[in-house]
C-alpha cells in the first residue's frame, strides 16, 4: 500500500513521506505571502526546521521563524509571538511542531488582530462569536509529532500563568486551510516523545469511543485509531525509522483529534490540570492515568472495551484491553504513577477542583465529584 493521498477531511491534507516540499506552494494556497513559522525551541535547530525554512525562502516566502514556545504554552508566550507576527508585518501562520507549536501558532493566527483578552474566547457556548473573524490570519499546519492532532481541530489549548488553568481556545476559522502531515519529519523524535505522543493519539481515541455521547461517525474513527495505535506505536518506538509505522501513527494522530469531537473524558480531566500545575508532558501524563482511569469508569464502559477489544483482536473483553494498556505502558517506558511524574499529594484538593472545571469531565462516562475524582487522583499517586 503507497501511504499517500489528499484527503479533504476535516481540512485539505496533504498525506505522505516528502510532502514539506510543498509547504510553500500551500502557503500561497492559504493567501499567506509572508508567513511566520512557528516552533519550539528544541525543534528551532533541528534539520527538519531549516529544510522548511530553506522551502519557504525558495518559494520567495522569507524564512522568519518565531520559537518562544513552552511545552505547556501561555499567553506570554502568545503575546511574544504576536509582537513577532506585527514587527515581521505577516500575512499568515504556520504551525510546524508537536501539539505545543501547533497550538501557540493557532493562539498567534487568532489573537493578532483582535482587541479583546484570549480568556474572551474560551470555548464556552457562543464565546467564539466575539472575536473578529474578519481578523484571523491564515494558518498552515505541519505536525512533526503524532499524538495531539492539533493539526485537525479548531481549538487550542493555552495555560493561564495567574490561575494555573489550561483552557481551550476555540473558533471554527482556527482550523487549518492546510494540513501537510509527512511521516519523515517524525522520525528523529526522541523515544520518550514518540511514546507519549503517540499514547496521547490513544486516550483521544479511547475516550471518544468510551464517552457516552451519540456521535456513531466519531465512534468507528475511534476504533480505528486504536487499532493503529495497537498495531503500530510499538513498532515506531522500536525502529524509529520504520516509515510505515511513523505514517501510520501519524494518520492516528488526526483520527483522534477527529473522534474526539465525541467527547473526551477522565483521562483528560486529570492530566489537564496536573501539566498546568508541575509541567508534565501531555501525553506521558494520559498514559499514567489511564489503567486508573479505566477501572474507575468500568461499570459503564465493559461491554463497550469488549467490543473494542475483539475488533483490535485483543482476548479478554475489557481485562484483556487494561492487560494490553498496562504490557503497552510497560513496552514505551511510561511511568507507574503519578509519584513517578513528581505529583504529590500536598496539592490534591487543588488538582481535584481543577477536574472538575476542566470541559472534559462532562464527557466521561460516569459522573465526577469532589469525592470519587479525589480518590481517583490518590490511586493514580
Amino acid at each position: 500500500m503507497t501511504l499517500r493521498a489528499n484527503w479533504s477531511y476535516p481540512t485539505a491534507i496533504r498525506f505522505g513521506a516528502g510532502r514539506i516540499a510543498e509547504l510553500a506552494e500551500h502557503c500561497r494556497e492559504a493567501g499567506i505571502a509572508r508567513p511566520l513559522l512557528v516552533t519550539d525551541r528544541a525543534l528551532a535547530g533541528l534539520p527538519i526546521t531549516a529544510r522548511a525554512l530553506e522551502i519557504l525562502e525558495a518559494g520567495g516566502l522569507g524564512r522568519a521563524m518565531f520559537s518562544e514556545v513552552d511545552p505547556n504554552p501561555n499567553e506570554a508566550n502568545m503575546q511574544a509571538g504576536i509582537a513577532a507576527y506585527a514587527a515581521g508585518r505577516h500575512d499568515g501562520v504556520i504551525g510546524f511542531g508537536g501539539g505545543s507549536a501547533l497550538d501557540l501558532a493557532k493562539m498567534i493566527a487568532l489573537m493578532a488582530g483582535q482587541s479583546i483578552p484570549v480568556w474572551d474566547l474560551e470555548d464556552v457556548g457562543d464565546w467564539w462569536t466575539r472575536a473578529d473573524a474578519s481578523r484571523i490570519a491564515p494558518i498552515v499546519a505541519v505536525p512533526t509529532t503524532a499524538g495531539t492532532g492539533s493539526e485537525v481541530g479548531r481549538a487550542g489549548v493555552l495555560t493561564n500563568t495567574e490561575t494555573h488553568r489550561k483552557k481551550i481556545i476555540f473558533h471554527p476559522k482556527l482550523m487549518p486551510r492546510v494540513t501537510i502531515c509527512d511521516p519523515e519529519l517524525t522520525v528523529g523524535m526522541p523515544p520518550a516523545i514518540t511514546a507519549g505522543t503517540g499514547m496521547d493519539a490513544f486516550a483521544h481515541c479511547l475516550e471518544a469511543f468510551s464517552s457516552p455521547h451519540y456521535h456513531p461517525m466519531s465512534q468507528g474513527i475511534a476504533l480505528e485509531g486504536m487499532r493503529l495505535v495497537n498495531e503500530y506505536l510499538p513498532r515506531a518506538y522500536a525502529n524509529p525509522d520504520d516509515l510505515e509505522a511513523r505514517a501510520q501513527m501519524m494518520s492516528a494522530a488526526a483520527m483522534g483529534a477527529v473522534a474526539f469531537q465525541k467527547g473526551l473524558g477522565a483521562i483528560h480531566a486529570l492530566s489537564h490540570p496536573i501539566g498546568a500545575l508541575y509541567g508534565t508532558h501531555h501525553g506521558t501524563t494520559n498514559a499514567v492515568v489511564m489503567p486508573m482511569v479505566l477501572d474507575f469508569n468500568r461499570s459503564a464502559i465493559e461491554g463497550r472495551l469488549a467490543r473494542a477489544a475483539a475488533y483490535l483482536g485483543i482476548p479478554g473483553g475489557f481485562d484483556g484491553f487494561r492487560a494490553r494498556v498496562m504490557d503497552l505502558r510497560a513496552e514505551l517506558g511510561i511511568p507507574p504513577n503519578l509519584t513517578a511524574l513528581g505529583v504529590g499529594r500536598d496539592r490534591l484538593d487543588e488538582l481535584t477542583g481543577m477536574a472538575l472545571e476542566d470541559p472534559s469531565c462532562g464527557g466521561n462516562p460516569l459522573a465526577m465529584t469532589a469525592e470519587n475524582t479525589r480518590a481517583l487522583l490518590e490511586r493514580c499517586l
